[in-house]
Order: structure tokens, then sequence, then C-alpha cells
């Protein structure tokens, strides 16, 4: 049985929600303690997160920054902030969808069960696949049409995460702790030289413009 934390403050929403969950087979765990929030999801081994943006002495962006830097569990962010940019920035930092209040109990379920069946389906692929670029996890090779083409570890580890999460804002930061699995500062030119050698070496062999930057946010592939 799946496990779903919830971080919303409103007590009668959270009761709500999780006595709708439970209804439905999952295991609930309420997060309240919104100083360590990161933290208590964490230690919880949620399988997903229903997080709250506006919670009292929190920002649940900065929570959802941490959760991304430490985990790649799903989180679904359920809010009343609901303007474009509220989504956009979510999704950039790495939420996996995103629900405005008020909602339908119903569609937020068929969303939740939406995002575990794409995740599982990823997860089990092991050939990934953009445009004429195809991706062998297990192996490690990269195909551009009949073309194999030679890439360093961490041009392979920025391809296999763009194209992962193809079609959605990637975080310059969610990028760098994948890359280099640190807490220790890492310059954020580094991660620039990187993805540009590996659109030079896409160029070579004639595709361009498939690792698209958005300016000050990220990059998206696709």
């Amino acid at each position: 049985m799946k496990k779903i934390a919830i971080v919303e403050d409103d007590p009668v929403i959270r009761g709500q929600l999780a006595d709708f969950l439970v209804n439905n087979g999952y295991k609930c765990s309420i997060v309240t303690d919104y100083g360590d929030c990161s933290g208590q999801i964490l230690s919880a081994g949620a399988d997903m997160v229903l997080l709250d943006l506006t919670l009292p002495g929190a920002d649940g962006t900065a929570i959802l920054k941490k959760v991304r830097q430490d985990s790649e569990v799903p989180v679904i962010i359920v809010t009343s902030k609901n303007t474009e940019m509220d989504e956009v920035i979510c999704m950039s930092y790495g939420a996996d969808d995103f629900i405005a209040k008020p909602y339908n109990p119903a569609i937020l379920l068929l969303h939740i069960e939406a995002v575990f069946k794409r995740l599982a389906h990823l997860a089990e692929q092991t050939v990934l696949t953009c445009g004429c670029l195809s991706l062998d996890k297990e192996r490690g090779t990269l195909h551009i049409g009949e073309e194999e083409v030679d890439l360093t570890k961490n041009e392979m580890k920025i391809l296999i995460y763009l194209m992962k999460h193809q079609g959605k804002i990637v975080a310059r930061e969610e990028l760098i702790s994948y890359l280099w699995d640190t807490e220790e500062f890492v310059d954020d030119n580094t991660l620039t030289v990187n993805v540009n050698r590996v659109r030079a070496k896409l160029k070579e062999y004639g595709v361009e413009d498939l690792i698209r930057t958005k300016r000050g946010i990220g990059y998206v592939m696709g």
C-alpha cells in the first residue's frame, strides 16, 4: 500500500483529504512541523507528497527545492496560489503536477494515479527516446539515427535526466544536485559548460535546439 505525505496547514482540509485517500486505498502521513518539513517528509518514507505552498512560517517552494535536492519522491502541488507563474516555478523546481484549490477530490485522485503510472513506466524503461535520439541506460550508449555517439559520464547523465523529464523545465539547481550529488558549492558556470558540450556533440550529428534554455530557470528538452 502506497503512502502519501500531506503537507497542509488547514486542519479541516487536511483531515478530509487524509480520510479520502485512506478510503481509496492509500496510507497517509501528516506533516505539521513546517520548520523541518523536508526532513519529516523524507523520514516518513512516503511514496508521494501533496504539498501546499502557503504554510505558516514556511515557503512551499523552498520546501520543494530542499526535498528535490535529497530525493526523487513525486511531489504534487495542491494550492490556492494558482497563477501561471506559480505553476512554472514549481514545475521548474521539480514538481510532478500542480493542482489548484478548490479541487474535486476525484480529479485529484486521477492526477495522483497518473503520476504513479507515469513514474512506474519510466522506471521500467531501459531505452529513452527523444526525437532521433535513443539512449540505452543499461549499456550507457546514445544513438542518433544509426550513429553511436561517444559521451562522457556527465554528458550521459545530463541527457538521461533531461530525457526522463522531457517537456518539463528542469531547474539548474536540480540538475547540479543530480550531477554532482554534493552539498558543496559547484560553480554555476560548470553546469553551463557541461550542457554546452552536450549541445555541441548533438550539433555534430545535425541535432540542434533539442535542449532549450529557460533564462534564469533551467533547461527543457523536447
